[in-house]
């Protein structure tokens, strides 16, 4: 039986993806709220890595930022020249010199790989030397081909410089390979450019680890797994795919939805189960939904976390920052930045709250604005337990409002609120008697002048 080794992962990001028409490297277009890059990091994170390379090129700080996003210890070098994968593998190979255990090669823009094929590969290196992640293809097209002796994998032959017998192949590589770290860059030392590109193939390796003696394997997945994205139109694709399956899962995971295909989910989306969707609800980046919690329609979530028994919506949106406790209400056209709300606060409609902390069981009526910007810097709001805001109260940050506390609808509060006071921050109203009859009397007169005037 074969002793479990430390793994580390290679992942090539490189590529500019001409094909997809853009300044954006290919790797940072996005697929479930995240870029492609973050896809293939989350798929090899299952490994439990101990060290991360990734190897950028074609806007190498754009995907060091991001890489270094996900995984805040991944090691990014550049390949300056991208004379092909073999020579992108060797620009890698120097950052894990001191290390000892298995090395996978993944590819930032291949954002389907299961974390249970990477496991069966990594089984597989008891048997193997080298191991290869395989497919069979529907139409292999221009994919290169795994070429088979009995269960032995041989080599791998590119399309352009395969035979027509080789082509005939329908097993086809996904460029997804595991070693060991000194077996792998011993290999990757010998590999040359004699071939129709002119470029360093990683696939050779292969070939050279069957002619020295060292056996190789192939682990099949679903021709799903494998799907890269060079195209717009492949982008669109994934982004379906993807849909599809964090739906089901979503489904698999006792989670509702009244209409799935209007629902978005993120790469991170958490959903806990006996959760309500409603339909056109759209999961940003960082969002978590405990169990039995409902979101109601049209409703927007980022990097937000709402706890079990909360309903949201409709037409409710939640930005990050946001926590809402148990059994909160946010009604019908609420905004929620950098907030949090405490056990049973009701915010029911047409409400701003930004950079506020509010206790439990208060209510917010319709129309209340926490002003939190003064144009340069951003001030907090604090509002109490059980404290009742009447509508349209503007909340002039920085401010408190204690508990138990009122404040009367149409209120400027502008300075704080001592417990159970009764805060009212409005003009006086002056009624003044028979001037709305004169007044409306005087404006007929004037426009029957000007239309008389124009005829």
């Amino acid at each position: 039986m074969r002793v479990s080794l430390p793994v580390s992962l290679i992942v090539l990001a490189a590529g500019q993806g001409t094909r997809m028409n853009s300044d954006l490297p290919k790797v940072l277009h996005h697929v479930g709220a995240a870029p492609l890059l973050h896809h293939a990091l989350r798929a090899g994170q299952a490994l439990g890595p101990e060290r991360v390379v990734v190897v950028a090129g074609h806007g190498a700080e754009a995907v060091t930022k991001a890489a270094l996003a996900f995984d805040d210890t991944a090691i990014v070098v550049e390949q300056r020249e991208r004379l092909g994968t073999g020579h992108a593998v060797a620009e890698a190979l120097p950052a894990l010199t001191d290390f000892t255990g298995d090395v996978f090669i993944l590819y930032g823009d291949t954002p389907f790989i299961r974390a249970e094929t990477l496991e069966a590969m990594l089984a597989a290196r008891a048997r193997h030397d080298v191991v290869v992640l395989g497919f069979q293809a529907v139409d292999p097209g221009r994919y290169g081909r795994l070429i088979l002796a009995g269960d032995m994998l041989e080599r791998i032959v590119e399309y352009k410089d395969a035979s027509d017998a080789e082509r005939a192949v329908t097993l086809c590589n996904s460029g997804v390979i595991c070693a060991d770290v000194s077996t792998l860059a011993e290999l990757v030392a010998t590999v040359g450019n004699n071939n129709a590109s002119g470029e360093y193939y990683l696939t050779d390796i292969v070939g050279i680890a069957r002619a020295r003696g060292l056996s190789a394997g192939v682990v099949q997945c679903d021709e799903a797994e494998t799907l890269g994205i060079n195209t717009r139109v492949e982008l669109a694709a994934a982004e379906a795919a993807f849909q599809a399956r964090a739906r089901a899962e979503a489904f698999d995971n006792g989670v509702s939805m009244t209409a799935p295909e209007t629902v978005f989910f993120a790469l991170d989306t958490f959903v806990g189960r006996d959760a309500m969707i409603g339909p056109n609800v759209i999961f940003g980046p960082g969002v978590t939904v405990e169990s039995g919690a409902e979101i109601k329609g049209f409703c927007h979530l980022e990097g937000c976390h709402i706890s079990r028994g909360a309903t949201v919506g409709p037409f409710a949106r939640l930005r990050p920052g946001t926590e809402l406790s148990e059994d909160v209400h946010v009604g019908n056209f609420v905004e929620i930045k950098n907030s949090t709300l405490a056990e049973g606060v009701k915010v029911g409609h047409l409400t701003y709250l930004g950079d506020a902390d509010v206790g439990e069981f208060t209510n917010i009526g319709a129309g209340t604005v926490t002003c939190n910007y003064d144009g340069v810097m951003k001030h907090k709001t604090t509002i109490g337990p059980r404290v009742f805001i009447g509508s349209d109260t503007m909340l002039v940050a920085p401010v408190t409002v204690g508990a138990d506390a009122m404040t009367a609808s149409g209120s400027v509060i502008s300075t704080d609120v001592p417990p159970g006071a009764l805060a009212i921050g409005r003009a006086r109203q002056e009624n003044k008697q028979g001037l709305a009859i004169r007044l409306m009397e005087r404006l007929r007169v004037i426009k029957a002048s000007h239309q008389k005037g124009t005829k």
